[in-house]
């Protein structure tokens, strides 16, 4: 991966020290990275958007890692979020699997196992947005034949707003 084709990459934990060593790690692999030392920092960076993964810890004061998944999972339709955690047991890793996370991971994890599972989340990012925009030109050539130039515009607006 070049500079070019960065990853932005949302970096959350509570752990000032672990969040900047990691985040520092990850910038010389290339990645983009907006970091927060709690949840309210978090959706406020978030609400910029461009982010195209978050890794988020799981325990935190305020909102925690549960509640911001939550949160991001709501109002960023194609952000991919990982969860990283000292503390994750296998309900709250299936809990968080539910709720749209893309992968729980254990603290310590292996830095390589991190790049990688970020590169996952990334491309899994990119094939569902793939495949929603495939489904939209779809819809717009089924339009095309039937409606009129008015009719095709207050439909692909209609679409745009069902995409945010």
């Amino acid at each position: 991966m070049d500079k070019t084709e960065s990853i932005h990459l949302l970096m959350v934990d509570d752990e000032k020290k672990f969040l900047d060593t990691i985040t520092e790690r990850l910038k010389l692999k290339f990645f983009e990275i907006t970091s927060a030392t709690n949840g309210e920092d978090a959706i406020k960076a978030a609400e910029k958007g461009g982010f195209d993964v978050a890794v988020v810890d799981l325990q935190m004061p305020g909102i925690d890692g549960i509640k911001l998944l939550e949160i991001l999972k709501k109002n960023h339709q194609y952000l991919e979020v990982l969860i990283l955690s000292g503390h994750a047991t296998v309900s709250t890793a299936v809990e968080c699997t539910k709720m749209g996370a893309f992968k729980v991971l254990e603290k310590p994890c292996p830095f390589d196992d991190l790049v990688e599972a970020i590169k996952d989340a990334y491309e899994r990012r990119l094939k569902r947005k793939f495949e929603r925009d495939q489904a939209r030109m779809q819809k717009l050539e089924a339009l095309a034949m039937g409606q009129s130039p008015l009719g095709i515009l207050k439909e692909m607006a209609k679409m745009e707003d069902e995409g945010k």
